[in-house]
């Protein structure tokens, strides 16, 4: 029996199924954790979709923010743009079971030594704190009311965390953290626009996972979402979205023993987010 903790697969159907093959994953043993991104940019979020959802008991999902933004868009909350791929779930004759699969996703993900998220935490939030704001945003997301949640969360560069922070926007604000992070400031200030590589961040700002003094340095970070800083991974973190979509690799790791797997990804023309 094996855990595989799986990179942000964006549509990438096929890919996702040569991983598999790759690791020989054995759904009656085995489980797949996937760090969010199902779906969009790449050419078969529906298929991807099914898949996983088929899967039941045997993958655990944290929600990543293309996941999120279909659920926007399938609210007409935010608008396709051109480089996205969602028409195919939009149009399923399964779209809202999907929809409602989606919105009972988690966003944070605990087990042993682990924890998984999309994107990361501020420093300040210890692992305990983390799992307890991501429970009232699952909460909200499965209530009949989700849509305030997604209104205040686009647009969102203006949200910035604060335990005072009540109602949709603090469910937002949660959200953004747990879905878009990737660098703030000591103080948990987080920088709204940057996607490069960590060696360009502006002024000021750090990534997430390199503050020094924050209260979760001691649990295993699994997460995704950084593209550009590609497969990384430390001791106590483990960043592995390889940028399938982008015509890099699809990533695999093995939890029990952190052996690496990984397929080659069809060239990409999509505008990297």
């Amino acid at each position: 029996m094996a855990t595989y903790a799986i990179g942000d697969v964006q549509g990438c159907y096929e890919p996702l199924q040569r991983l598999l093959d790759l690791i020989q994953f054995d759904p009656s043993t085995d489980r797949l954790w996937f760090v969010g991104d199902l779906v969009n940019r790449g050419p078969d979020s529906l298929s991807v979709l099914r898949y996983i959802k088929n899967l039941r008991d045997r993958a655990v999902v944290v929600l990543g923010n293309h996941d999120l933004f279909l659920l926007a868009v399938a609210e007409q909350i935010a608008t396709v743009r051109p480089e996205d791929t969602l028409h195919d779930v939009l149009t399923a004759p399964d779209r809202e079971d999907l929809l409602v699969w989606l919105r009972h996703q988690r966003l944070f993900y605990r087990e042993g030594s682990f924890a998984m998220v999309h994107a990361g935490l501020l420093p300040q939030w210890s692992i305990d704190e983390a799992e307890k704001l991501a429970r009232e945003v699952e909460v909200g997301l499965q209530s009949p009311t989700y849509q305030n949640i997604l209104q205040a969360l686009y647009p969102s560069k203006h949200l910035q965390w604060s335990s005072s922070l009540t109602g949709p926007t603090r469910l937002a604000t949660i959200l953004k953290v747990l879905t878009r992070l990737r660098a703030c400031s000591p103080n948990g200030r987080m920088e709204s626009s940057y996607n490069g590589h960590p060696d360009r961040i502006p002024s000021g700002y750090f990534p997430w996972f390199r503050i020094q003094d924050r209260k979760h340095r001691d649990t295993t970070i699994v997460c995704g979402h950084w593209a550009a800083l590609g497969l990384h991974c430390e001791d106590h973190l483990l960043s592995i979205d390889s940028g399938c979509v982008w015509g890099r690799q699809l990533t695999a790791v093995r939890l029990e023993d952190r052996k690496i797997f990984q397929v080659e990804c069809a060239e990409s023309v999509a505008d990297e987010r």
